[in-house]
């Protein structure tokens, strides 16, 4: 891998590279440096060619490392799309661009929380769930979904103790939950909490769930994980000049100093940078904060003690060394917004159309004169047929809605029963009436791609896009390619997550 490039910043767009200097650069020619730098959709040096990131894919577990298509430039998507055709696919490695090493792996389990994975481990992310585009280049982000996350635990010159720092980072400003925690940023390296101040990480989403960490409106808000509170200021509970970040695309930054610290954000797509909070550490000069603990462990997605309960999308991010300048911040925003990230097509392969009403019938192998039912509110597989019933034809006909919790995508209306939808609730497709909450819409929101199998298409869900519609045992599951639950089987998956939509029985 070359070394990183330390030339002089600049923002204008050129045709051989994404910008003229990349956001480490800009930080280097500021005087502080970045110690790990993380990206599935660029290089953040201008010289940078070295791997982005690794997929491990589904069929037969093969891994292939990702490159930009040129030097400082944009993800090789092309490459993803081509190594993960006709089957599933996840990252495994997010690499660290700076050269020390400092690369994202699937996180261990924690003093909080044991991931669903073998061993306790968190699960890694799909490597579709989130495809934005960058100068009109298509590129994909990390969607983290809850129980998902990566770590290093092994740093290599990242802040210690009450070392200074900055750091920043990429999200979506609508993908976040009331869950405790997805950051990014600095943890504890044994994956437990040892007390107050031994984080400093950027926290994005609705709080943790216990009241502590708010800020104007109703979110999600920008805040500092710094162990034992999400802080919005040097107030534990509550700021009401730090205002709701929700614009599609979030630049959030936190950094620190011995007693000070500041957070500050911005829309990705245009505009400057905005101080949210400027001051002392929570609880001034007598408090646990006022001379920090760090340890310099990297997280992503996850809380220090592996509190993995929140959900979010990562797109980039850096770690200094050393408390960046506002105006060094400030070019490292006009290189963001010079990117012109913009969202991209969540479905591939045959489109539904809204407003139609479809049935979905089965492919796999001796069960191919079965379809996707719902009795009452269980959704199962049964023989349909010209012969059959007309209320069975009706409980196998799904109106497609535009997707209740992310338009791009769809959802699946009862046509017996109006307002009911199909969702997933404990990994089961369930049929349940529409209650407007944030957290059923999400659940009954499902992207169509071409179906694995080479026949109609594959149903994936939204929130959790490393699992598909499968039909296992009669019943129906969203289900991954491979993982703790019997119905994540790898036996069959293209053949029982593919299906032929046609028009509706009724």
């Amino acid at each position: 891998m070359p070394a990183p490039s330390k030339i002089a910043m600049g923002v204008a767009a050129t045709v051989g590279t994404l910008v003229s200097a990349g956001p480490c650069d800009i930080y280097a020619a500021g005087g502080t440096p970045c110690v790990a730098a993380h990206s599935t959709t660029r290089a953040l040096y201008d010289r940078y060619t070295g791997s982005l990131y690794q997929l491990k894919r589904g069929s037969d577990d093969q891994r292939r490392d990702i490159f930009p298509l040129t030097a400082g430039g944009v993800a090789d998507a092309a490459s993803q799309d081509k190594f993960c055709a006709g089957t599933t696919c996840l990252i495994t490695v997010i690499y660290d661009q700076s050269g020390r090493s400092n690369d994202l792996t699937q996180a261990p389990p924690g003093g909080a929380a044991h991931g669903p994975e073998i061993d306790g481990y968190d699960y890694l992310a799909s490597a579709v769930g989130a495809p934005v585009t960058l100068n009109g280049q298509k590129a994909y982000g990390v969607f983290s979904s809850p129980f998902t996350g990566y770590r290093n635990d092994r740093p290599n010159g990242t802040a210690i103790n009450d070392e200074s720092e900055g750091m920043y980072a990429v999200f979506d400003g609508t993908h976040f939950n009331t869950a405790c925690c997805f950051d990014y940023g600095n943890a504890e390296i044994h994956n437990d909490d040892p007390g107050n101040a031994h984080m400093e990480a950027i926290y994005f989403g609705t709080g943790d769930g216990s009241g502590r960490g708010s800020g104007a409106g109703s979110g999600p808000w920008i805040m500092a994980d710094l162990e034992n509170g999400l802080f919005p200021s040097e107030d534990h509970i509550h700021n009401p000049n730090l205002p709701t970040m929700n614009s599609r695309f979030v630049t959030a930054v936190v950094k620190g100093e011995h007693n000070h610290w500041a957070i500050r954000g911005g829309n990705g797509q245009q505009g400057p940078l905005n101080t949210l909070f400027d001051g002392v550490r929570p609880d001034g000069p007598n408090g646990e904060y006022f001379k920090m603990k760090k340890e310099g462990a990297i997280i992503l997605g996850i809380g220090g003690d592996n509190s993995n309960g929140a959900q979010g999308t990562f797109y980039e991010g850096v770690m200094t060394s050393g408390y960046p300048t506002d105006d060094t911040e400030n070019k490292v925003q006009a290189n963001i917004v010079a990117a012109k990230y913009a969202p991209a097509n969540l479905n591939s392969g045959p489109g539904l159309q809204i407003g139609s009403s479809v049935s979905l019938r089965v492919t796999t192998p001796g069960y191919s004169d079965r379809y996707i039912v719902h009795d009452s509110d269980t959704v199962d597989t049964q023989v349909v047929n010209s012969n059959s019933d007309y209320g069975l034809k009706q409980r196998a006909s799904f109106h497609v809605r535009q997707g209740l919790g992310n338009g791009g995508c769809y959802s699946f209306e009862s046509v017996d029963s109006p307002g009911q939808f199909v969702r997933h609730s404990n990994y089961k497709l369930v049929l349940n009436q529409n209650d407007n909450s944030k957290i059923f819409h999400e659940d009954a929101t499902f992207c169509s791609q071409a179906g694995l199998n080479g026949q109609g298409n594959s149903i994936r869900s939204w929130s959790y896009p490393t699992r598909y519609w499968r039909h296992f045992g009669g019943i129906g599951y969203i289900a991954s390619n491979g993982g703790p639950h019997d119905f994540d089987n790898k036996g069959f998956f293209n053949d029982d997550v593919s299906f032929v939509v046609s028009t509706g029985f009724a």
